[in-house]
């Protein structure tokens, strides 16, 4: 018997996990003594850029094939990952960054997450959420109350009550440096 492969379907909150990380690179520059002032002073490394190639090689490595990459916010123009995605045949569905709309892309990505996952093979589809706020909760537990795989991806200070609903929680804190560009 062939064993079939996992598909993944990734979904990125761009901003949040874009924006997290240039706040820890901060941190990790001593920019900031910690995540909190970094976070209250609004201290930023803006040098720190996320590729996300080597972001979906990290979750999904070479035994997996994209089921689905979808991503909020502009794309950046050098990044392997949509490259590879547009390769595959898999359309990125964006959403443009606008002020104070933060809850409007999480609805979206919650709303997707869900649609894709009523066609979904629960035995041969994974989903990978890489964002870290609380706003996603409800729609990971009812996932995985359905029986549903899915991953959470952030860096360590991701909201607990969401890691603790995933199925798994990826920390992405000791790969902050290997995800840049």
């Amino acid at each position: 018997m062939t064993q079939s492969k996992i598909l993944t379907y990734t979904y990125v909150d761009n901003s949040n996990v874009y924006i997290e990380g240039q706040r820890l690179a901060a941190v990790k520059k001593g920019m900031a003594m910690d995540l909190q002032d970094a976070f209250y002073r609004k201290i930023f490394d803006f040098t720190w850029n996320i590729d996300y190639g080597k972001l979906h090689q990290f979750l999904c490595g070479d035994k997996s094939e994209i089921g689905c990459a979808k991503l909020w916010g502009s794309l950046p123009p050098n990044d392997s990952f949509w490259r590879a995605v547009e390769f595959k045949g898999w359309k990125v569905q964006t959403y443009e960054k606008s002020f104070r709309k933060e809850r409007k892309v999480d609805s979206a990505i919650a709303y997707h997450m869900g649609k894709d996952a009523a066609r979904l093979d629960k035995s041969t589809c994974e989903i990978m959420l890489v964002a870290g706020d609380k706003d996603h909760v409800p729609a990971v537990e009812d996932l995985v109350s359905e029986g549903f795989t899915v991953c959470v991806a952030f860096w360590d200070h991701a909201a607990q009550e969401l890691k603790s609903v995933a199925s798994s929680f990826y920390s992405l804190n000791q790969w902050h440096d290997h995800l840049c560009y």
